[in-house]
């Protein structure tokens, strides 16, 4: 059974405060960024970004960050941009939602390898039982769920919504 958790105007209105809140944190930097976690997470980076690029000066730089979500210490993390287009920048890695903590970990842990102005995390949905010690910095929605339970978020056109299952 399906139950609609956030709508598309509520998802529309946590996009712009996310991405108000992160304007907010990078006042000073000229560029920004945007390392979306492919998948939803890369979907939620795009509708970030623009959002961004309408409130800032600052350039956005949208990166893709992919990896295997379900083994990623053997795939490996690589990205659409150099480690040189991200040295000292001000990063933030996006994900659709945070559950055991796998794939924000190791995409954290990525960004690291070089010497960043600050490293920040966002998502969607932030659910509070976690594998690993990492947090959203940012996050639309924490939910208190059950093992058993499953978030599902849906990036369509006009139709954007988050269900739990």
């Amino acid at each position: 059974m399906q139950n609609k958790i956030l709508s598309h105007n509520q998802i529309q209105h946590k996009v712009k405060r996310i991405a108000y809140q992160i304007y907010e944190a990078n006042v000073e930097e000229t560029e920004i960024v945007i390392a979306g976690i492919d998948g939803g997470g890369l979907k939620f980076a795009k509708k970030l970004s623009a959002v961004l690029q309408d409130i800032t000066t600052a350039k956005i730089t949208l990166c893709t960050v992919k990896m295997d979500k379900k083994n990623p210490l053997n795939s490996g993390v690589t990205t659409s941009i150099s480690k040189e287009e991200y040295t000292n920048k001000s990063v933030v890695l996006i994900d659709d939602v945070l559950n055991s903590g796998t794939t924000l970990i190791y995409g954290v842990f990525h960004f690291l390898k070089v010497p960043l102005r600050q490293l920040k995390t966002a998502v969607l949905v932030n659910r509070n039982h976690k594998k690993y010690p990492v947090k959203a910095d940012y996050k639309g929605l924490s939910l208190s769920t059950s093992l058993q339970e499953h978030i599902e978020v849906e990036f369509k056109d006009n139709d954007d919504a988050v269900y739990l299952n």
